[in-house]
């Protein structure tokens, strides 16, 4: 949990709650003139500026979204504010404030949760948001964290998930799957070592996809990249759990079917040939894989010339009347294949 052992940890009773709350945030600073009162009041202030105001939450939990056993801590605070700033991202908004809160076993130090704000921290100063408060609480099943991001932005750039329109072209940012396939190396290696602590991770080769995974990053950036094309977006989401699963959102929210073309969907290289070696299917493992954190979006065809050189998209496929249901196109064929929503479901998942 920590790297060095032989540490004098401190127990977190030596704090007490507010105590540990002070000790955890003191280095903080601000950076959004929206934030008027932060952390040491009963409440945060955000004054929005005639802006909409964004807000989003995700649980991480122990033994259901992560493994302490391969994730470092301080990438798990970096990981917990970036899953939450990506759902800011896919509303068009600018995200601009967090609120953390952790609940804990007695069997994590301070020096733990130390190393989880260095991450959340890290996160903070990369992405210009400002941690405005948040809780600590004990646990009696390990680790969870449950952080609230909150964005702003007018209402007319604000993108939802159900302006998409038949003709729409589907659009994908970056590359999918990477994440899925740097889960399977850690949990590859994690059960090799289970089973023989001697034997040291073959982890050579794969940094790529294991940062995918344990180091994910929210696109912010790509707000500014269409505004700069004079695009906005008919719809968006981001890809949290698989980019099928994500596509019937779409589907759903604009009553729209889709078409997604095989040969279109963008994969890095390790991913396939990582997916190849643990006799998975490439294209799968993009459809159902999940945690790339990439957006997907729509836009007028009108558009198609601004954004069909720009290496941060991908034109992946169309909407369709939504009576012609959702499919995948398959590669050097016509054949249709099912979208199905197979990608990650904290429910269904449990215990993974």
């Amino acid at each position: 949990m920590l790297e060095d052992k032989n540490l004098d940890l401190t127990p977190i009773s030596a704090y007490g709650e507010f105590g540990l709350i002070k000790h955890l945030t003191e280095n903080f600073s601000f950076k959004n003139t929206s934030t008027e009162i932060s952390i040491g009041d009963d409440a945060a202030v955000i004054n929005p500026e005639n802006q909409k105001v964004v807000l989003t939450t995700d649980i991480l939990a122990e033994g259901v979204h992560f493994n302490l056993g391969y994730v470092p801590l301080k990438h798990l605070g970096y990981k917990a504010v970036v899953v939450n700033l990506s759902d800011i991202a896919a509303m068009n908004a600018k995200p601009t404030q967090i609120l953390v809160a952790i609940a804990a076993s007695n069997r994590f130090p301070v020096e733990a949760l130390e190393e989880i704000y260095a991450g959340i921290s890290l996160a903070c100063k990369h992405y210009n948001v400002d941690l405005v408060g948040g809780d600590t609480t004990s646990s009696t099943s390990g680790l969870i964290i449950n952080i609230t991001a909150v964005g702003l932005e007018v209402s007319e750039k604000i993108v939802t998930r159900s302006g998409a329109k038949v003709n729409d072209l589907l659009v994908v940012t970056g590359d999918l799957g990477g994440a899925y396939m740097g889960l399977q190396i850690l949990e590859r290696e994690h059960s090799v070592f289970l089973a023989n602590p001697n034997m040291q991770p073959e982890m050579e080769g794969y940094d790529y996809i294991l940062e995918r995974q344990l180091k994910p990053e929210a696109r912010t950036d790509i707000k500014k990249n269409l505004e700069e094309l004079d695009i906005k977006p008919t719809s968006m989401i981001d890809i949290s759990d698989g980019l099928s699963s994500e596509t019937l959102h779409l589907s759903d929210q604009s009553k729209v079917g889709f078409r997604i073309y095989e040969e279109k969907v963008p994969m890095d290289s390790l991913t396939i040939s990582t997916a190849e070696e643990l006799n998975l299917n490439p294209i799968m493992c993009a459809l159902s894989g999940g945690e790339d954190y990439e957006l997907l979006f729509t836009i007028s065809p009108n558009d198609f010339e601004k954004i069909k050189n720009h290496p941060d998209f991908t034109v992946i496929g169309h909407a369709v009347d939504l009576d012609q249901g959702n499919f995948l196109v398959a590669r050097g064929s016509n054949e249709l294949i099912a979208l199905n929503a197979q990608g990650w479901d904290a429910f269904l998942n449990r215990g993974k």
